[in-house]
């Protein structure tokens, strides 16, 4: 007897660990948050690595698709997920453009995950050709340089209900060829591009489509790639970090959580909710028990966002660049709260759903412009460079290791919480002003609001918050600022002004702008908030 339930405990053991391998980002210490720098190129990200989302303290990149793709009329965004050939060819760079980029982004602090496309090839185009310069008689299912054949696909039928796991599972995904992964020919094309990758330094993958294959097939692919290479900084066996894109609403009959025993999934109902609460549609005060209580799966299991390429051109309903204000207070949640792994949008600018990344007369993709500010142009809006957004990230480094406490809201949309005793966070969703003393949790001292400036030679340039011995602090976010929100952490301090007592908190001088930027200035902007920063005396 006690030897079966040693065998069943070591069992369960097992299969516990073999849960959670490949559900660690692996980020560098000091560091958290991925960033989808969407259609850059790799010279482009190996220098943003190392010039800007190092020293900020993000912790990841998701890179676009590294395999070759099919060349399409007027070179749509979506080519990138026709593939046509495992070469590492792509309008981003060349191979060994791609090699130093991993090795640059790694040494800055920085991990590489790759969007990687395993559930089809292209769909059926004439004179179908590469970015790589391969070639493929799509009609036929003859992929040359791989090579695939017809042979080595599902029969052709249309993915038409989302009742049916099989005709989800093994039909084709709007026309893209359906690759049969049961076939070990198959997963041994698969996992030689994969380890390659593992071998160039990445820490793990983005798996599209994961809905479209079966959960069994992708156990077994899964666990024949290579433990991360230890030339790159990862600690000996560590496995890939592996988050799969798994849309789940919960009306259809494949489940997310046939995925997350696997690897971690892209939590797409986190997404429509917190799009739904920063809208307006959803009370924010219902946020106080965020988490696996909405039905999402366990934090640990859950890569979580606001919008990704794809949700910010097909669903109306979600926030993005384009909406700032709120879009940025929905961000500033997500790296507030310690649930999930957050991944931030950086996009390019589009007006309309098929638009292409910016490009030059020949198709070539251009760079994005570092404005004085900070901020991007070109084409290029890089949510990643706002301050807003930058500063929540090094907010969520700080107070790493804390759970969420001291809630505060006021029955509506003005919410507020801690981090521990290292952060505090508020949100005006409201139509009105919010001015209240609130619980920051934090030490005495004159903190800068990390949304509305920085710190600048011991001087905060935006807002700040004087935080009495008690831990009170009079909290103010106007209806008619920039941003509806507030942060203040222990690593961010004014160190030449002295706290006031408790009893004059109702005299205490906060800093708030007179003068909003423009919606599309979204940098540090020291020098122009300067110009319309004045006292307020309460």
């Amino acid at each position: 007897m006690l030897a079966t339930i040693a065998t069943l405990l070591a069992a369960l053991a097992l299969l516990a660990a073999g849960q959670n391998t490949n559900k660690n980002p692996h980020f560098a210490p000091g560091h958290d948050s991925i960033v989808h720098l969407f259609e850059w190129k790799w010279n482009d990200i190996a220098r943003e690595c190392e010039q800007f989302l190092g020293p900020m303290g993000y912790g990841g990149v998701q890179v676009s698709p590294l395999q070759e793709n099919l060349v399409i009329n007027n070179r749509p965004w979506w080519e990138r997920y026709q593939p046509i050939s495992y070469l590492w060819t792509t309008r981003s760079g060349t191979k060994e453009e791609f090699v130093n980029m991993v090795a640059r982004c790694n040494k800055a602090g920085v991990r590489i995950y790759v969007d990687t496309i395993l559930n089809h090839m292209s769909g059926n185009w004439d004179n179908a050709h590469g970015t790589g310069n391969s070639r493929a008689d799509t009609n036929k299912f003859e992929y040359y340089q791989v090579p695939y054949h017809a042979q080595h696909f599902h029969k052709s039928c249309s993915v038409n209900n989302y009742n049916d796991p099989s005709n989800v599972r093994n039909c084709e995904l709007t026309g893209l060829h359906d690759l049969d992964q049961s076939q070990e020919y198959v997963r041994s094309k698969l996992l030689d591009f994969l380890n390659a990758a593992v071998d160039a330094g990445v820490a793990g993958f983005r798996i599209d489509a994961a809905k479209h294959m079966w959960p069994s097939d992708l156990n077994v692919i899964y666990s024949r790639i290579k433990n991360l290479n230890p030339k790159h900084g990862f600690p000996a066996n560590a496995r890939p970090y592996i988050y799969q894109e798994v849309i789940d609403y919960g009306n259809e009959a494949i489940s997310k959580r046939e995925y997350n025993q696997l690897a971690a999934v892209i939590e797409f109902k986190y997404a429509a909710e917190i799009s739904k609460a920063f809208r307006g549609n959803n009370n924010l005060k219902w946020l106080v028990n965020w988490g696996e209580k909405w039905g999402l799966l366990p934090s640990q299991d859950a890569l979580v966002f606001v919008d990704n390429h794809d949700t910010q051109r097909d669903n109306p309903q979600v926030l993005t660049y384009k909406l700032p204000k709120m879009y940025k207070m929905a961000v500033a949640f997500m790296l507030a709260h310690p649930f999930g792994t957050p991944r931030v949008m950086s996009s390019f600018d589009f007006q309309s759903k098929d638009q292409g990344p910016p490009q030059d007369g020949k198709g070539n993709l251009v760079s994005p412009v570092i404005n004085p500010d900070g901020t991007c142009s070109n084409g290029w809006i890089c949510e990643h460079r706002w301050r807003q957004i930058y500063n929540m990230a090094r907010f969520r480094n700080v107070v790493n290791g804390t759970n969420v406490n001291g809630w505060w809201d006021n029955g509506s949309n003005q919410i507020a919480f801690c981090r521990g005793n290292s952060g505090f966070v508020a949100f005006n969703g409201d139509q009105n002003d919010l001015r209240t003393t609130l619980k920051t949790c934090l030490p005495a001292g004159a903190y800068c609001d990390v949304i509305s400036g920085n710190l600048k030679n011991g001087r905060c340039t935006g807002k700040v918050v004087n935080v009495q011995r008690n831990g009170d602090a009079y909290i103010e976010i106007l209806k008619r600022e920039e941003d509806g929100v507030l942060a203040i952490h222990v690593g961010l301090r004014q160190s030449s002004c002295e706290t006031l007592p408790y009893s004059q908190i109702l005299v205490n001088k906060v800093f708030f702008v007179d003068k909003v930027p423009s919606s599309r200035d979204f940098g540090s902007g020291e020098n122009n908030l300067a110009k319309h920063t004045h006292t307020f005396q309460q």
